[in-house]
């Protein structure tokens, strides 16, 4: 439980949260700078997480790419005359990239969460905190507009 809530918090810090494509994730240095913003990081921390990013960013993206070929080789399989081997055999291989990419998040929030002080986690973990508060009210506000619209 409290490394499913590291990693949230370094997510949400982030704007990494889930799988995000290229490109609707904000770029490594604004990811960074906003990270500076909220726990304050050294000038080494920067460079050693922008390291960390650039490397997984490259193998997560290729993996991307690898990914929607196999969705798009899987979709031309729709038809009469369709393989259901071939079929198992691409989908089993597209669960294997898409945990590869899941694996290679998680190990990047790892390495940003090793980087991080103790002073700097618990200021991280207050802000998602804070965050998670935010959206748990306006789930509650949307919940009661929409009792409100249908009565």
């Amino acid at each position: 439980m409290a490394i499913v809530k590291r990693l949230s918090i370094t997510l949400l810090a982030l704007g990494l949260g889930g799988v995000v494509h290229a490109q609707q994730a904000p770029s490594q240095a604004d990811r960074v700078d906003q990270l500076d913003q909220i726990v304050g990081l050294s000038d080494d921390q920067k460079s050693e997480m922008r390291d960390f990013m650039q490397d997984s960013e490259g193998k997560i993206n290729n993996m991307r790419m690898e990914a929607q070929e196999l969705q798009q080789s899987l979709s031309e399989q729709i038809g009469p005359d369709y393989d259901e081997g071939d079929i198992r055999d691409q989908a089993e291989e597209l669960g294997e990239v898409t945990g590869d990419i899941a694996a290679e998040t998680v190990l990047l929030q790892a390495r940003i969460q090793d980087t991080l002080t103790e002073e700097q986690r618990a200021t991280l973990e207050e802000r998602a905190r804070q965050q998670r508060e935010q959206m748990r009210q306006m789930q509650q506000q949307m919940q009661q507009q929409q009792q409100g619209q249908q009565q």
